[in-house]
């Protein structure tokens, strides 16, 4: 137990399931959440820099008009771009997409909210087909940004 009286897989003390978790209602045992796919991705914040510098139409073929103006808005574009990609990758590498359109995944968020995708195309029909939904979380630091994807039944 941790000091939330909650164990690893989940359940308190008395051995419910905390109700944080989707399902329970009225004594009915809870459905806790099964993680059954990762993806992680780390990128150096200047090596995308210095790619979209030399390549000014790389980030259109990159990121969604969304994706650009939320970057955009904030100090220093291309760490918030990087962590955007860090993210793409993440979730193919997690669906175990081969090929895809790098704007099939939109990263939404992570201002001061926490960060969602949005799929479509050949990433939304593989989630579809696992019968998962993706979470995504995103870090940057100095030189360094990283994703994590989480694949979600």
């Amino acid at each position: 137990m941790n000091t939330h009286g909650v164990n690893r897989i989940g359940q308190t003390d008395a051995g419910k399931v905390p109700a944080r978790f989707e399902g329970e209602r009225a004594g009915r045992p809870a459905r806790v959440p099964a993680v059954c796919g990762v993806g992680l991705d780390l990128l150096e914040i200047d090596r995308l820099a210095e790619a979209l510098s030399r390549r000014p139409r790389l980030a259109d073929r990159l990121f969604t008009a969304g994706e650009r103006a939320f970057a955009a808005e904030r100090g220093e574009p291309a760490r918030h771009l990087a962590a955007r990609f860090c993210a793409k990758e993440a979730v193919a590498k997690a669906l175990a997409l081969r090929d895809g359109d790098w704007q099939e995944v939109e990263v939404l968020g992570g201002g001061d909210g926490p960060p969602s995708v949005r799929l479509s195309g050949r990433a939304a029909a593989r989630a579809d087909e696992l019968g998962v939904r993706v979470t995504i979380s995103l870090t940057h630091s100095k030189g360094m940004a990283g994703a994590v994807a989480m694949l979600v039944r």
